[in-house]
This record gives C-alpha cells, sequence and structure tokens, in this order.
C-alpha cells in the first residue's frame, strides 16, 4: 500500500511539473515538442519519424544520426544504443513495447509495466540514483523534460548522453515512439506501434462523430481528492475527443478545484483513477461517493463513474490511446456496444 501510494504520488508531482515545462524544442514539424533529426547518408538511408514506409529494410536508421531533443539539446549517434536506461516510467513503456527489453539496464523505482520491468536494476526514483545509474554503464538515458528536468543537465554534465521528450498531444507521444525508434533502429516496432495508436485514436473518432452539440456530455475527471485536468492536458483532450465536454476546460492543466464547482458544473459523468486517497487511506471512489453535496450531481444519480487505472492516464506513452478508448466507452457505452 505504501509503495503504491508513494508511487501515485510521484505521479501527482509529475502532472504538477508538466503543467510548468515549456517544451521549447525544435521540431521539423513545428509542434515545438519533438526531435530535429539529421541522418547520415549510406545504403540504409531511412525515411523520417512522420512518414515512415512498410519496407523493413528502408526502415533500418542510416548512422550517424543527429538529433536536437525537447530540451534543445544535440546529439549523434554514431550506431544503436545497446545499454539503455530510462528515468520515466512512460519512456521504460515505450521501449518495451518496441521491443528493446534486452537492452534495457536500469529503470526507476516507478516503473511497474510491463511485468518485465520489474526485473530491472532500479536506479532511484524520478531524482535519480546518480550512483546507481552511472553503475550501469549505459549509452543512452531517456527521460521525460518536465519529469526529469533538474536531473538531466547533472547527468550531462558527467558525460551521460541523456535524450528527452516532452510530448502535450496524442500525435506528439506517437512522434516520440517514432523518434525513439529511429534512435535505436526498432523503427520497423515503432511504426507497427503507431499505428495501433493512431488505428485507436480515430476509431473513437469515428464512434463520436455523430454526436450533436446538445447531446454531448458533461465529464468530470479526479485523478487525486478534488484535483482534475484543465486546457491543455491530456486528460482534457481525451475527453474532447471522446466527445465530451471538460467542466474543467477553463482551469490550467492541472489544478485543484472546488467541490462547490463541481457541484454546480454537475457532470453526466464522473471519470476517476483507481488509487487510493492518500488522506484517509481508502479508494478514491469513496471520497468521491461520501462528499458533501456529490449526491446530487447527475452522474452520481445516475451511476455514471467510470474507474480508470492510474498509470494508464498519467503516462504518455503507448498506452495512452488505450485511456482515451476507456474514457470513450465510460462516457457513451451506449456507442461502443457492438
Amino acid at each position: 500500500m505504501k509503495r503504491r501510494l508513494a508511487g501515485w504520488l510521484a505521479l501527482v508531482m509529475v502532472l504538477l511539473l508538466a503543467a510548468c515545462g515549456t517544451g521549447d524544442a525544435k521540431t521539423e514539424t513545428g509542434s515545438g515538442q519533438n526531435a530535429q533529426v539529421e541522418q547520415g547518408t549510406g545504403a540504409n538511408e531511412t525515411a523520417t519519424p512522420e512518414t515512415g514506409s512498410d519496407d523493413s529494410e528502408s526502415l533500418r536508421t542510416a548512422y550517424p544520426l543527429t538529433i536536437t531533443d525537447a530540451s534543445g539539446e544535440e546529439m549523434t549517434f554514431e550506431e544503436a544504443p545497446q545499454r539503455i536506461v530510462s528515468i520515466a516510467p512512460h519512456q521504460t513503456e515505450i521501449l518495451f513495447a518496441l521491443g528493446l527489453g534486452d537492452r534495457v539496464v536500469g529503470v526507476s523505482e516507478y516503473d511497474n509495466y510491463p511485468e518485465e520491468a520489474l526485473t530491472k536494476p532500479k536506479v532511484g526514483n524520478i531524482q535519480g540514483n546518480v550512483e546507481a545509474l552511472l553503475a550501469t554503464q549505459p549509452d543512452l538515458v531517456i527521460a521525460g523534460v518536465s519529469l526529469n528536468g533538474a536531473q538531466i543537465q547533472g547527468l550531462r554534465d558527467l558525460g551521460v548522453r541523456v535524450f528527452a521528450t516532452e510530448p502535450e498531444t496524442i500525435d506528439q507521444v506517437i512522434e516520440s515512439i517514432l523518434t525513439i525508434g529511429l534512435i535505436t533502429d526498432a523503427q520497423v516496432a515503432a511504426q507497427e506501434v503507431a499505428a495501433k495508436m493512431r488505428a485507436d485514436k480515430q476509431y473513437v473518432i469515428d464512434k463520436v462523430s455523430g454526436l450533436t452539440e446538445d447531446q454531448k456530455k458533461k465529464v468530470y475527471v479526479e485523478y487525486d481528492p478534488l484535483w482534475t485536468a484543465g486546457r491543455g492536458s491530456f486528460l482534457d483532450e481525451i475527453i474532447t475527443l471522446s466527445g465530451g465536454i471538460n467542466i474543467a476546460a477553463d482551469l490550467d492543466k492541472w489544478a485543484q478545484i472546488s467541490a462547490e464547482a463541481v457541484i454546480e458544473a454537475d457532470p453526466d459523468v464522473i471519470i476517476y483513477a483507481e488509487v487510493d486517497d492518500y488522506e484517509t487511506g481508502q479508494p478514491l471512489i469513496e471520497t468521491i461517493r461520501n462528499r458533501p453535496g456529490f449526491s446530487e450531481i447527475t452522474a452520481m444519480r445516475s451511476g455514471a463513474l467510470v474507474g480508470i487505472n492510474a498509470d494508464i492516464i498519467s503516462r504518455y506513452g503507448p498506452r495512452i490511446t488505450d485511456a482515451l478508448t476507456q474514457v470513450a466507452k465510460g462516457v457513451y457505452p451506449e456507442l461502443f456496444s457492438e
């Protein structure tokens, strides 16, 4: 229980840090969040991360490969990294989704997915344990700008190569996965993951496309007691793509909200993270159910309470479109009944 609580509190801190992130990276696409790429020439010329190709031979990375990451750091890879450390749970999920588990030599103590990640050496929490990390002798550390910002420059000062991303939308998550696939010469797997995520997103868009404005439901999301997701957050995008109306859209990315404001907004659906209330130790859903005045909310009266795994709604990796699908099905179960 204590370990799960510590992990969730760390993720809450991540969400708060993300609200302050700048994301001033140079990009080819102008999104401001992903990598600028320059590749070497040679027999294995490769496609750009954004466009790609279905031909596995054409998707072999050509080295040297020069990339500018989301922190503005330029780096050149002479070959595919073979000893990779991830200090962010979402980056760990990406590496394993790309079939790179055998190259992962270290992860943070919060990395619990996939199960194989639990067997990897731990290199500290999101602030890191430099001694433990250096002991793995990595040729690449993968991080998140907001999540690991304080640690990134310190590692670079020690001569460690750190590649950092800072996606702010589902499409930018997909771009970051393709870029990591490019760096690691795992482009075929990256294209497969990207294709699945794009298909998930389109599936939801198609299902809710027939909704009229007056049919759209008001949605409130709570990931910690009276902490919610406002404009510009992943959850705000997920609610919008799901055909819902975020009642907290006028708030900052990750913000506190009053119980009175939620009651006044009267959401049709409440999405909650499946975690324990860190103050009472009881499940968050029980805190929500017992909150004074909430019994009169439409969502409470109709039983439209949807629990989502805390990891998939807080990690900007391959499972973010699983979160999208689950939220959409929770908001409009009638549209996904087939």
